[in-house]
């Protein structure tokens, strides 16, 4: 069995660096072993996107900046045989640019993408997060980083146990990428 990360973020503005939250979870062996929600301090205190999320500067001001919380969460990418978010381009994106800002390596697993795994194996359309947690029966409070990241876990585990496998590839069952290089 494959161990994976489930990464979510959330972010203030329109700045890929601009990380306010991450949500963490990791899976081994098809169960859930570790889960963290950790308050980001972005480089900017433009918050545009509170009204999705809820956070604003005030929340965060005091948080560490993603390079101070790294070696706190660089253990849960550690031996991990993949990554999943949902619309996974944006978390590889938001995850390449923070580490470029704070001059840290990022991590080089690949992506698996949820939105993708979830209308290729289940031909769910919409597949917005709270369409495929409400298909398979998964709570949610949609951009809490933490509730997103562990949907993102059940939804892959989900998968697993309907035949999909990441060693197996992607067949007809969603796309590997890495993160975005600049």
């Amino acid at each position: 069995m494959s161990t994976f990360l489930a990464i979510d973020f959330e972010t203030a503005n329109y700045g890929p660096d601009s990380a306010c939250a991450i949500g963490l979870v990791r899976v081994e062996n098809g169960e859930i072993v570790a889960e963290e929600v950790k308050l980001i301090c972005p480089p900017s205190q433009e918050f545009y996107f509170t009204h999705i999320h809820g956070l604003t500067w005030s929340d965060v001001e005091f948080a560490p900046t993603f390079g101070d919380l790294w070696p706190d969460i660089a253990p849960y990418f550690k031996d991990v045989d993949f990554l999943c978010a949902h619309n996974s381009s944006f978390d590889a994106k938001v995850l390449k640019s923070c580490c470029t800002t704070y001059r840290l390596e990022a991590p080089q697993s690949e992506f698996v993408c949820t939105v993708k795994l979830a209308r290729k194996l289940w031909d769910i359309r919409p597949t917005k997060l709270p369409n495929v947690a409400h298909y398979l029966g998964l709570e949610l409070d949609h951009h809490d980083a933490l509730s997103d990241s562990r949907a993102c876990a059940n939804i892959v585990i989900a998968a697993i146990r309907d035949g999909w496998s990441y060693d197996k590839g992607f067949d007809n069952l969603g796309e590997r990428h890495t993160s975005p290089k600049y």
